[in-house]
């Protein structure tokens, strides 16, 4: 098993972030690390891909059109399908509590660098029960 190797599963993840330049360099730093990923260029598109994708994790900026990523991160911890799935917050604000109280299972101030945000996907994948991941198998 994964946990028991050292390494972690190829997760899905839906990113929803209004900054194509954001988009394509997060995307690219988790492509490299080996995830899946399915964007979302604001908060409805982010509702429908975890829907259809089920992801294992929802990267949010937290400045989206349509819903914001604070009202995203509360939609998906409402619901008894989506509450199981990590949320991680991005933002160039400060809001680290607004994030947390909305649900967000951790946040990563922007600009951001390969380094933190693999070592936080990692770190909050890593923390939750290995039971607990829907898609361990993936590759």
């Amino acid at each position: 098993m994964w946990w028991k190797l050292g390494r972690l599963p190829t997760i899905e993840i839906v990113f929803v972030e209004r900054d194509p330049h954001v988009r394509v360099l997060a995307t690219q730093f988790l492509v490299d690390a080996g995830h899946r990923v399915h964007l979302a260029l604001d908060g409805h598109e982010a509702i429908e891909k975890i829907r259809s994708h089920k992801p294992d994790l929802v990267l949010c900026e937290i400045l989206v059109p349509k819903l914001d990523g604070l009202a995203l991160c509360r939609q998906v911890k409402a619901n008894p399908e989506t509450r199981h799935i990590l949320v991680l917050v991005l933002s160039m604000l400060a809001a680290n509590a607004r994030a947390i109280e909305a649900g967000a299972d951790g946040f990563l101030l922007k600009p951001l660098s390969q380094h933190r945000l693999i070592a936080m996907v990692q770190d909050l994948v890593a923390k939750r029960s290995p039971h607990s991941v829907t898609n361990q198998e993936r590759s």
